[in-house]
């Protein structure tokens, strides 16, 4: 193997002011002779020759693509490539090691524009997820944002649509009440402006190509005065903050609360209920319903508390608690029977046993809706459901929403979903 013996240095920076370099960064700058630096900035770098080096300077100016590759494989001696920030973070630094060995490469890296951007808002970041858009598509984005951190940077590309796209993202998930919206141009230079922006107006016009995007979830008190009659944004809902998706979603919740046929008086259990989003909506379409919501899940009981004040309905109970602890150890008369019937959020065996258990003293007329992800278990659920004088239906609701890219649109598909129904 030939041994290498010039260096690639990798250095980043936050600041175009030469003073700002370590000494270390400073003397190695005025002892190198050939320098690659991106075109962005390429006049602020270039004028560092005048802090008195005795060597001549050669400046590339990198588009950090094939031909930046190919000049540095053609230099004989080291070389300097200035980047921004930390190499290795979302950076150059992933390039040059798909087309140089290790020991070619020395990386200097600076304070990251992410972190840069926190300590500005002053904001903690340990738990902040990081995506970038630059020469990518949403694809990442997308995924980040259906998870609903507590906050996300983002890396954005260049040009100003990778800001519309990231808006009309935030719009298409009904993000947009959910997120500050900060947008941080130049941090750490001269021109450094950190600006929160109000999504639901236009994007300003001079808005700087090195800009970055923060994220915070927003601080909000929500309350009942804007909510639609029927089909509630998932966002209104709180949910476990370490498992976001677990929830109903808003396409699938409406259905469900379609085939209940929700009666003006009676009772409806919601079991396995989650953060209580189908069985509070439906009291909030029918108030003089008595719920009763059960979930096994700790902390679940505060969740469907404060959505019930969101909401402003009021649970006749809520069990923290396995459903069958509920139904084999309490006195069943304390409680009422449903006469509207909920079951999700647990195990076939689960599901069968809460149906013969309660389904024999369910009324003519009332009804039974279990949503399915499992195909394995329908043919059981529904023999069960028929054994106990239930007539069946199955639905299966696939539906798929739009969302911006930089081509047009695209349709992302939201996860299938079973409706078995059965009534009495």
């Amino acid at each position: 193997m030939i041994e290498v013996n010039r260096k690639i240095h990798v250095v980043g920076i936050n600041s175009y002011k030469f003073e700002d370099l370590s000494f270390k960064l400073q003397n190695l700058f005025l002892e190198t002779e050939n320098i690659a630096v991106p075109n962005s900035y390429f006049d602020e770098i270039t004028s560092w020759r005048e802090n008195g080096s005795s060597k001549k300077k050669s400046f590339f100016s990198s588009k950090s693509n094939n031909k930046l590759v190919e000049w540095l494989q053609s230099q004989k001696t080291d070389v300097i490539l200035i980047s921004r920030g930390d190499p290795l973070w979302f950076g150059i630094g992933r390039i040059l090691l798909e087309n140089f060995s290790k020991d070619e490469l020395n990386f200097y890296p600076s304070n990251t524009c992410i972190q840069l951007a926190f300590s500005k808002l002053k904001i903690p970041w340990q738990d902040t997820v990081n995506v970038s858009t630059h020469g990518r598509d949403s694809t990442n984005l997308v995924k980040a944002l259906k998870a609903r951190p507590s906050s996300l940077s983002i890396i954005t590309d260049s040009n100003n649509k990778c800001l519309e796209i990231i808006k009309e993202n935030l719009s298409e998930l009904n993000l947009i009440d959910f997120y500050d919206f900060w947008l941080c141009e130049e941090i750490g230079f001269d021109g450094e402006n950190i600006r929160k922006l109000n999504l639901k107006e236009s994007l300003p016009s001079d808005i700087s190509s090195l800009n970055i995007v923060i994220l915070t979830k927003t601080k909000k008190n929500y309350t009942n005065d804007n909510l639609p009659f029927f089909g509630i944004s998932d966002h209104i809902f709180k949910t476990f903050h370490d498992r976001p998706n677990l929830l109903t979603k808003r396409e699938v919740r409406v259905q469900i609360l379609a085939d209940l046929e929700l009666p003006k008086n009676g009772v409806i259990w919601d079991i396995g209920a989650g953060c209580g989003s189908i069985g509070l909506e439906a009291l909030k379409l029918r108030p003089d319903l008595d719920l009763f919501c059960f979930d096994k899940r700790i902390g679940s009981k505060s969740l469907i508390l404060e959505n019930s004040r969101r909401l402003s309905v009021k649970p006749k109970f809520i069990f923290e608690e396995d459903i069958n602890n509920t139904l084999n150890t309490r006195n069943s008369s304390s409680f009422k029977k449903p006469n509207r019937l909920i079951i999700g959020g647990c195990d076939k065996k689960t599901k069968l046993q809460i149906i013969k258990k309660l389904a024999s003293d369910m009324n003519i007329g009332d009804i039974i809706v279990i949503p399915i992800i499992d195909i394995q278990t329908i043919k059981e659920l529904k023999e069960e459901l028929e054994d106990k004088n239930f007539k069946t239906n199955l639905n299966l609701i696939q539906t798929y929403k739009s969302l911006s890219i930089t081509e047009g649109i695209r349709l992302e598909p939201n996860n299938p979903v079973f409706l078995l129904k059965g009534k009495k």
